[in-house]
């Protein structure tokens, strides 16, 4: 009992029996996951722990929904008042942690923040002004016509300007963006989220208590507290669930799917991701992958399905395209490719039945699994009599080695920071452009101007339907030519004890909305 409830007891007297059965204890949540956030700062990183952090304890103007639709957050609402413009009306009678009320400037000084931290800043390149209309709505407004201002407006998280103004006690500006190093905001938080930091200790626990003036009086989401408890090592983490010392996990490591849903005491939530795994096949090193039919045999005797079944033990999904279903260019009709004769019959029809030689390269701990993966795919691909020297690397040493392109075939997983199709392209496989940066990823050298035509029109297409109909062209072109093989998207996973309602609260970001987590 807490002690709110005893002060009742003895301040009623003869009601204390009533008193006793309204009293309710605090419920807490233990979560054990691979990685704590670097900062406390929402701009210093953009990374999935980040996110995860800044939709407990800041709240953005919009969200994703788990179809991967927005719904409202600060902005209750919105509209589109030209193809440059987007009007959004912000929720009345929010305050943040430290009590300071919540602002149109608030916005406003936060966008500008934004644009000055160098994870964020190519995300907002194209916005133009924040213009204040009145002290409930705002305008974002882009310098040409764009198809992702909701997007963007997803990765608005307002901060507390007054809070984060002059200067800290050790004469640094309290509003520095820091990616790395010392800073005020690295430390101290004022959001509007329903939780606010009490105590941390990077790398081993941060707490996140209710903030009592929490504004969503709809939520239905009931944890009080939240323990934070970074488990880097999968076994280690899983452990701690089964005995209890942690009640949620993220994420679940494959090889442990079965037991989690073995135990009748504990709930496994898998679903997915859109994180896509893929090979780059590059042109310029390796004239027979200059040949559409070569690297359709390619793609024809890579068993995706067979990969996911049986090395990501179901932590994946076989892909045949770059984004999943949800995602504007998602296609049904273009489905995994494999057919190991038909790989046959096209390497016969390009001129090279007897084969040929290459190298590739591939991260072992980068991803799940990587490794193995990248060796199923080279015995697969010496079905038709290509001959893989493979090399895989830690992490550490791989990225060096991928953007100097050392290697015929190269591992890339890519996930898009504001959920759009539009942005796996742009980066992996749009005409390499040093100076748009376009195609800043393409290992494979890929370069068709159609494909490049069509993303660019899409970005500045704000009618939606229009847009996924330029979208699912490109998909379509990139699947007739084979530009790459697509492996698999990744699951995004999370386990916990029964009587947790996580389903309603996960989605493919893999962001967990643990505001409006019950415990039944």
């Amino acid at each position: 009992m807490n002690r709110s409830g005893w002060t009742v007891i003895i301040l009623v007297g003869m009601g204390w029996l009533a008193a006793l059965s309204g009293a309710s204890e605090e419920q807490i949540l233990k979560l054990g996951a691979e990685r704590d956030p670097v900062s406390l700062d929402p701009h210093a990183q953009l990374s999935a722990e980040t996110l995860q952090y800044a939709h407990m304890v800041f709240d953005p103007l919009v969200r994703r929904t788990a179809d991967m639709t927005f719904e409202p957050r600060l902005a209750e609402r919105w509209e589109r008042i030209s193809d440059r413009a987007m009007r959004f009306y912000l929720k009345r009678g929010v305050t943040f942690h430290s009590g300071n009320p919540f602002t149109v400037e608030d916005v406003k000084w936060t966008v500008h923040r934004l644009m000055k931290s160098p994870d964020y800043n190519r995300l907002f390149k194209d916005l133009e002004d924040v213009k204040i209309i009145d002290d409930q709505t705002v305008d974002l407004v882009t310098q040409k016509p764009c198809a992702l201002i909701l997007n963007m407006a997803a990765l608005i998280f307002p901060m507390d300007r007054r809070f984060y103004r002059g200067m800290d006690e050790n004469g640094r500006y309290k509003d520095a963006v820091v990616t790395a190093g010392p800073s005020f905001a690295a430390t101290h938080a004022s959001g509007t989220g329903k939780y606010h930091v009490t105590m941390r200790d990077p790398g081993v626990k941060t707490v996140f208590q209710k903030f009592p003036g929490y504004w969503d009086d709809k939520s239905l989401g009931n944890i009080d507290r939240i323990i934070l408890i970074p488990i880097k090592n999968d076994a280690a983490r899983v452990s701690a669930l089964r005995s209890g010392n942690v009640d949620m996990i993220t994420p679940v490591p494959p090889q442990d799917y079965g037991r989690i849903e073995a135990d009748e005491n504990l709930r496994l939530i898998a679903i997915t991701g859109s994180r896509i795994i893929t090979l780059q096949l590059n042109q310029k090193r390796r004239p027979e992958f200059r040949n559409p039919q070569v690297r359709l045999a390619m793609n024809w005797v890579v068993n995706k399905a067979d990969i996911v079944e049986k090395i990501m033990k179901g932590a994946a999904t076989a892909a045949g395209q770059q984004g999943p279903k949800g995602f504007s260019g998602y296609t049904p009709r273009l489905t995994p490719r494999f057919d190991p004769a038909k790989a046959k019959a096209l390497m016969k029809s390009a001129g090279y039945e007897n084969g040929f030689e290459c190298t590739m390269i591939a991260p072992n701990n980068r991803y799940v699994n990587d490794a193995k993966v990248a060796e199923a795919v080279a015995v697969m691909l010496s079905r038709i009599n290509i001959t893989v020297d493979l090399k895989t690397l830690p992490r550490i040493h791989y990225w060096d080695r991928f953007d100097a392109q050392t290697a015929d075939i190269q591992m890339i997983g890519w996930h898009p920071e504001m959920e759009d199709s539009a942005n796996y392209t742009e980066n992996l496989l749009m005409c390499p452009d040093t100076e748009t940066g376009y195609g800043r990823y393409n290992s494979g050298n890929y370069c068709n101007a159609k494909v490049d035509e069509l993303i660019l029109a899409s970005r500045m297409e704000t009618g939606n339907a229009r847009r996924r109909v330029l979208l699912q062209k490109v998909e379509q072109i990139l699947y007739d030519e084979a530009a790459f093989i697509p492996l698999h998207w990744e699951k995004v996973s999370w386990a916990g004890k029964r009587h947790l309602g996580i389903e309603p609260v996960v989605n493919l970001q893999n962001v967990a909305y643990f505001g409006d987590l019950m415990i039944h």
